[in-house]
């Protein structure tokens, strides 16, 4: 199978398709590669994958030095010509799109990248499926379409018409532009709502980089509403096993259409998380009580009882497991020596 995968410069991108190279897929990688946060991360994931920065190149195809059956393509989503041309010279038999202007706080001082990006991108992508005949198409959403919802735990029945921020109406306009095209033109879409994702390769904005950085070099944490707060937190690779049950089996029905929450089903209160992180490093953090932010939500918790019925799903890593993991990255990557 030729797989699509948008957003391989990204945390979650670069690990899916890492998984599906070493199982033997082909895969094109997609990223522009922009700036919301340090371009080297960005850089540095895509040179694990074997495409190397300075053989990178604007609409250019280059062949990786490491997975024989992996290609990547530097363009934004927006470009409609771009888009097209790859889905016409490709032929993909799979797309999974995970590209996105990520950040709830950041759409607040740019809301006009998170329409060309996530709107107008997708909107590219729908539209390269229909002409291209590309059936099979899954689609990163958001825990933060539940919005104001204050049932626990968030099921993909609850309504999720009142956003707190733009990004999270980009994601809700998302699955609504997604039932459309399943509706109109038969396209299997299925549509991931993601909870809290950490691990290694992380991005440098969520709170466990941010966490771990400040505690390894003596600055103090912000902990946001007091700590009243938690988060569904789960481990990347839990999060990649997931992904890869639905492009491996697209759905079907009238039209077809569906979305899944995915994410480990156990919130963890955000004290306890510092905790876990402190204890992995061995040292306590200087934290900074401070009030809620703009844009944010008191609580997350996925109901993923639809992904454990129809794909086996399972997250299994312990956040002790996972923090212990990405500590040790953290370390090895930013190549300082921590007592």
């Amino acid at each position: 199978m030729k797989i699509l995968v948008t957003g391989t410069a990204g945390f979650i991108g670069y690990h899916l398709a890492k998984k599906l190279l070493e199982r033997g897929n082909e895969v094109v990688g997609v990223d522009n590669i922009n700036d919301y946060y340090d371009v080297n991360l960005k850089y540095a994931r895509l040179s694990e994958l074997g495409i190397e920065k300075d053989l990178l190149q604007e609409d250019k195809l280059v062949v990786s030095n490491k997975f024989p059956k992996h290609k990547f393509i530097k363009i934004n989503l927006e470009d409609t010509e771009a888009v097209n041309n790859l889905f016409k010279t490709e032929k993909f038999d799979a797309v999974c799109n995970l590209a996105a202007q990520a950040g709830v706080r950041y759409s607040i001082e740019n809301p006009h990248a998170y329409i060309q990006s996530n709107v107008v991108g997708f909107m590219n992508i729908l539209e390269a499926c229909r002409n291209y005949d590309v059936k099979n198409l899954s689609y990163a959403s958001s825990s933060s379409v539940y919005g104001t919802n204050t049932s626990q735990p968030f099921k993909t029945t609850d309504k999720t018409d009142t956003p707190v921020s733009l990004y999270a109406a980009t994601k809700k306009s998302n699955e609504l532009m997604a039932h459309t095209y399943s509706h109109l033109y038969g396209i299997q879409t299925t549509g991931l709502r993601f909870f809290t994702v950490y691990g290694p390769w992380g991005r440098p904005d969520m709170a466990p980089m941010l966490f771990t950085d400040a505690i390894l070099n003596d600055r103090p944490i912000n902990v946001f509403n007091h700590g009243n707060m938690s988060r569904d937190f789960t481990y990347i690779d839990d999060i990649v096993d997931g992904v890869i049950k639905v492009i491996d089996n697209p759905i079907h029905g009238t039209p077809p259409f569906k979305i899944y929450n995915i994410g480990n089903n156990s919130p963890i209160q955000l004290l306890d998380f510092i905790k876990t992180i402190e204890t992995a490093i061995g040292k306590e953090a200087v934290k900074n009580f401070m009030d809620m932010q703009d844009g944010d939500v008191i609580s997350t918790f996925a109901d993923v009882s639809d992904l454990i019925k129809d794909f086996g799903y399972k997250p299994d890593t312990s956040l002790e497991v996972g923090i212990d993991r990405f500590v040790k990255w953290y370390k090895e990557f930013y190549g300082k020596e921590y007592e």
